[in-house]
């Protein structure tokens, strides 16, 4: 008869065998998924009193799992997306133990079972043109980080590549001269090519002329030479809105984060009039269904859709008041 699995065996086989071996899972998809576990482990040794290694698979149950994702929603803060997507990567682990261990299927089926939190889908939001421009007259292009921080946003706005593929670019996936474009690997592991404006071609030139830090084959490294963190993009993007809003105070009233720029050129395609299935071409989606929230959220092209109604025929009747006789017996 088959021993009973430890968790401990069965997080390893899950990250080794499921997730690397077998699915050849991403490098982004790892990194979730760790950091998933590290924290649901966090908080079983403070909530059961034990350190990671000695708890049991039976301990890590349904209600557990859903005090843990209710205390990541008060403590950190997290959203309800944010929330469901901790739970999905522990529904995964589940369904690969429900392989390894069908005796414990009772338990097992409990946490399958826990449903996806609903929430409300607010608009996408996006930079219009004098934005965009503010945003990339930020950097200081005297600085070396400047440069760096002015060809990665550039980049970022022309193409709407996601943050990892951004930060994940190589020197070598920069193609110039006819029919310059960028090569990346994106989300499912399905490469596409992206191609680039004269003037973004003109400016990654300039930038791959630099001697490169510490010989990195990176295009935006750090000053060491390593892969720019999505912290650390985030960092630098957020210091150069602050400078930009002080030129443009319709920034004052946005909140810009990395995924802004990529919804912004999607925004500007649709608004240029090109098709939904080449946008979803275009962004590496898996789906056009994926880029029915550009059309949710293009108020232009509602406004163009609206100017082309015949509006209904109404008057507003002007407000008259009650005489006064009548008010004070209605009024009794």
């Amino acid at each position: 008869m088959k021993p009973t699995a430890t968790l401990a065996v069965l997080l390893e086989g899950f990250f080794t065998q499921r997730l690397m071996n077998q699915r050849q899972a991403s490098a982004h998809t790892l990194r979730s998924y760790r950091d998933t576990f590290r924290l649901l482990l966090r908080f079983a040794q403070q909530y059961l009193n034990k350190p990671p290694s000695a708890l049991a698979f039976d301990e890590i149950d349904a209600p557990l799992i859903t005090s843990f994702l209710e205390n990541l929603e008060k403590s950190r803060g997290i959203t309800a997306r944010s929330r469901n997507l901790r739970l999905t990567a522990i529904r995964s682990f589940f369904r690969y133990a429900a392989y390894e261990e069908p005796s414990r299927s009772s338990q097992i089926q409990r946490v399958l079972a826990m449903p996806s939190k609903r929430y409300t889908r607010s608009l996408i939001h996006f930079l219009d043109r004098s934005e965009i421009q503010a945003l990339l007259a930020a950097p200081n292009q005297k600085t070396w980080y400047g440069r760096r921080d002015y060809a990665l946003l550039l980049v970022a706005v022309q193409t709407g590549l996601r943050l990892s593929e951004l930060t994940g670019l190589q020197r070598k996936d920069v193609q110039l001269g006819v029919g310059a474009h960028v090569r990346c690997v994106g989300k499912g592991r399905k490469e596409r090519c992206t191609p680039l404006t004269k003037i973004t071609a003109v400016v990654l030139k300039t930038w791959l002329a630099e001697p490169s830090r510490h010989n990195t084959e990176t295009l935006f490294p750090t000053a060491h030479g390593g892969r720019l963190s999505p912290d650390s993009v985030k960092d630098l993007l957020d210091k150069h809105v602050a400078l930009a809003r002080q030129t443009c105070p319709s920034l004052r009233g946005k909140r810009v984060t990395p995924h802004v720029l990529r919804h912004t050129m999607a925004m500007q395609l649709l608004q240029a009039g090109v098709d939904r299935a080449i946008i979803a071409l275009w962004l590496g989606h898996e789906s056009v269904e994926t880029t029915q929230i550009y059309l949710d959220a293009n108020l232009t092209l509602k406004e163009e859709i609206l100017a082309r109604t015949i509006s209904p025929e109404g008057k507003l009747v002007r407000f008259m008041p009650d005489d006064e006789l009548l008010t004070f017996l209605n009024h009794l």
